[in-house]
């Protein structure tokens, strides 16, 4: 593991260092079965968000689908990464902060993967504001949750408990399924879920 300077995960420069490192235990390096199995299944593409985007793997499958989907993350070495992989949607990956972007249409869907558990516990109750902020009632909380007690992080965990106190009072949860393709870090840890805003 490279030695890096920063270690608040809260600052971009944390997250440009691993970058930069190709220290990335995170990145799948592409599109998680559940996450093709939901655009495949849904009734009809919706206008997405993707935050904390990392290398944006995902945003190229759900575009590709008739999506209208935006991947941001606050990291230039992230932004950078993402543009690369998302090929001929790179214009859709941009640098932003999640907490004062702004989406140019209305949303419909917020996939949810590692980004909930790359924040330090204390900031989850301003994330699920900021996504019930985002979503209309209808809109969808869609992707993977790390269910783990460790208390170290990131990533971070939590427990279905907790997931559940943060988000029950704005979203309803209308799935929630066992991963069968994690990566190493996730392994025996995640869930899918799909919570629906009130």
């Amino acid at each position: 593991m490279p030695a890096f300077s920063n270690r608040d995960p809260r600052a971009p420069a944390f997250w440009d260092e691993r970058f930069q490192h190709g220290f990335t235990p995170w990145d799948r390096g592409g599109v998680p079965q559940a996450l093709r199995a939901f655009v495949d299944t849904a009734p009809r593409p919706l206008v997405t968000l993707i935050p904390g985007c990392g290398s944006a793997f995902e945003l190229a499958c759900m575009c590709e689908a008739g999506w209208d989907a935006l991947a941001i993350d606050f990291s230039p070495a992230a932004v950078e990464a993402g543009k690369v992989v998302a090929g001929k949607w790179r214009e859709r990956v941009e640098l932003a902060d999640f907490f004062a972007w702004q989406p140019p249409r209305p949303l419909e869907c917020i996939y949810e993967r590692a980004f909930l558990c790359a924040m330090p516990r204390a900031m989850w109750p301003q994330v699920a504001a900021r996504w019930a902020e985002l979503l209309p009632p209808g809109g969808l909380l869609a992707g993977f949750f790390y269910v783990d007690d460790a208390p170290k992080g990131p990533p971070f965990g939590t427990t279905i408990a907790e997931l559940d106190a943060l988000l029950a009072p704005h979203f309803d949860c209308i799935a929630d399924a066992a991963v069968t393709d994690s990566i190493p870090v996730f392994a025996g840890k995640e869930r899918w879920m799909t919570w629906r805003r009130r």
